[in-house]
């Protein structure tokens, strides 16, 4: 048997690589352990949040799946920082953990050359370092071109609560034994990484009227740039806000050696930016509480998720914990919590396109190289199965720039920097998320997406209809004057905003930070969709800072163009200093840009690659 494409994993990254690559024409097999828990989420059941909703609409501005499975599959949407600015805005929706991978798995099943098959991958068929197909446990050989592997967290898994450590996946599944030691025979480098996961809470046993309700907004949004909303805004499932307080702090702290993690029963590393609750209480030990969320997991049963309460502990010493809780005093826990650690590979071995460096033709995606989260998982996929294809295709591969996407950010820390802790994206890693919006997703992917095929003629038909929509409305408040009657100038005092001059356009008034498109709507009829409206007033009123932006990101695509030749010798580069000659070695960048990204290369040291590409190079132009 043979296929062009095998995608190893029916995670979230796997959805994503298998579905493009159909989509793209080439014959695909999806291999997974359980077909019933494809696009599982054992962990929090919701897509989205800060940085990540806009990973989720820069996935959809691109081909993906996970936005609009998300829009058919949730019971309460949210914008998280809707009273701060564009930048920092992200989409988060509560899925239905039961209904999100039934969606996906019809999805997946209507997709075009894709096929779905249950099973282990053991080891791989290698030859001249090239891969040939893959070896299942039943010793059952199955050829590719190309292989995706985006094992999540099953790699040689071990499930730890306490003392307590059962080999096994998530949901106490079975595990592969043997595909990272076989990975690391090849020259792989292994690493062994921990996330975890919550309690789940019997709905019935928890008073709800000591919890702060938290309501879906009530406002209609999609992370889908094509699909209308598919929900009854007023009738939104609540979540509820609760918060640790001293008697949990207390049980904690007197019970550290019981910690899987404390205990010293953990070998994997843990993230930094999604911690377990003991290591929040021993790293913020000035904090008085933490913030938890309870949140329903599906309507077809009554588990509810504990969010941010993460922890190793024993099934005992968890019970206390979540007793000492306001409301949760008579709580009965369905789930107990656990900590789950695996194999991963050193993502340094990665190119940009995600191809391995150590086989030709394997690329990976998602939680084997080092990410966390759903949604840097799925953007790794879906950028993976685009570059299987385009290697086959043997034309340029996609790597998406720093200033282009959230998943070019994500993508270009991994293979530059590296990551010895499970990856999470923050808005804070992107230094260009000023262009990096929700809203602009489409606007920056959409011709990307064209280019290389990955989406139909009638989603880029509904980018270009945008883009007209967007020209129009600025024409038209460009062209549109208010003149300051006596009945305007009422509007103006009585919003306490400065009267304008007598004759002003509309555009010119929006610039103001008080003034809104909603505003200006009063003295004459903008009909234009909310997006469209939405989407001109950011630009108008962020134009100075964008602009400056965009000067930064000019500098950087100049270091960006300076391409370093893939046979360089950095032995030959005199006055390095050691640790970059040994950086610019293992990671080999593809540009002078890239290199000075890397930690622990210098600007000197920078400098000085880029006299020597001139003199050695700048001759054979």
């Amino acid at each position: 048997m043979k296929y062009d494409i095998i995608v190893v994993g029916g995670g979230h990254a796997g959805c994503e690589a298998s579905h493009i690559a159909g989509f793209m024409g080439k014959k695909t097999l999806l291999i997974t352990m359980n077909k019933q828990n494809i696009a599982d989420m054992p962990c929090n059941p919701s897509i989205g949040g800060t940085a990540k909703g806009i990973i989720v609409r820069d996935i959809d501005a691109l081909g993906g799946l996970m936005g609009k499975i998300a829009d058919k599959s949730h019971f309460q949407m949210k914008m998280l920082n809707s009273k701060k600015g564009p930048a920092v805005q992200s989409l988060r929706c509560q899925a239905d953990k039961k209904l999100y991978p039934r969606n996906m798995l019809a999805a997946l099943e209507e997709t075009s050359n894709l096929e779905i098959m249950e099973g282990l991958v053991e080891d791989i068929i290698v030859k001249n370092n090239k891969i040939e197909g893959i070896i299942l446990n039943n010793k059952e050989k199955i050829f590719c071109d190309a292989l995706i592997l985006t094992t999540g967290t099953y790699l040689k898994s071990n499930i730890l609560r306490g003392a307590k450590n059962t080999k096994g996946g998530p949901h106490g599944e079975g595990r592969s034994n043997f595909l990272s030691d076989n990975l690391r025979k090849l020259g792989f480098t292994i690493q062994r990484l921990k996330t975890g996961t919550p309690p789940r809470i019997k709905k019935d046993s928890i008073d709800f009227s000591k919890c702060q309700e938290e309501l879906g907004d009530h406002k209609y949004y999609t992370f889908s740039h094509d699909d209308e909303p598919f929900y009854d805004i007023d009738k939104q499932e609540k979540c509820y806000l609760v918060y640790t307080n001293a008697k949990t702090h207390e049980i904690i702290l007197n019970n550290l050696d019981k910690s899987s993690m404390y205990g010293g029963y953990v070998t994997g590393i843990g993230p930094r930016y999604c911690p377990s609750i003991e290591d929040k209480i021993v790293r913020f030990k000035d904090k008085e509480r933490h913030q938890l969320f309870l949140e329903p997991e599906s309507k077809e049963y009554d588990e509810w998720y504990l969010q941010g309460f993460s922890t190793s502990m024993p099934e005992d010493i968890q019970e206390q914990m979540v007793h000492s809780l306001s409301g949760l005093e008579n709580a009965v826990i369905t789930k107990y919590a656990y900590a789950i650690e695996y194999d991963a590979i050193d993502p340094l071995q990665m190119k940009p396109s995600l191809e391995s460096k150590v086989v030709e033709n394997i690329f990976t995606a998602g939680q084997i190289n080092g990410t966390s989260g759903y949604e840097e998982a799925a953007g790794q996929g879906l950028i993976a199965g685009i570059n299987a294809v385009c290697k086959l295709n043997q034309t340029q591969p996609l790597i998406l720039k720093r200033n282009e996407s959230y998943i070019g950010v994500l993508i270009d820390d991994l293979v530059t920097k590296g990551t010895k802790e499970p990856y999470r994206m923050l808005t804070s890693r992107a230094e260009y998320r000023l262009l990096l919006r929700h809203d602009n997703a489409i606007l920056r992917l959409r011709p990307i997406a064209h280019k290389y095929q990955t989406i139909t003629d009638k989603m880029y038909q509904n980018y270009l209809n945008l883009v007209t929509d967007i020209e129009k409305l600025k024409k038209f408040l460009t062209n549109t004057k208010l003149e300051l009657t006596n009945e305007n100038k009422k509007l103006f005092i009585q919003n306490n905003y400065q009267l304008p001059p007598n004759k002003i356009s509309f555009l010119d008034l929006l610039k103001r930070p008080e003034i809104t498109m909603e505003f200006l709507n009063q003295f004459t009829n903008i009909d234009f969709p909310i997006n469209v409206k939405e989407e001109v007033e950011i630009e108008i009123k962020y134009e100075g800072y964008i602009k400056k932006t965009e000067k930064e990101i000019s500098k950087m695509l100049k270091l960006e163009e300076k391409q370093i030749p893939s046979d360089i010798d950095y032995q030959k580069v005199k006055n390095l200093a050691s640790e970059a000659r040994q950086k610019l070695e293992q990671i080999r960048p593809l540009s002078i840009g890239q290199a000075a990204r890397i930690s622990g290369v210098n600007p000197a040291d920078i400098s000085i690659l880029a006299v020597y590409l001139k003199r050695e190079y700048s001759k054979d132009e």
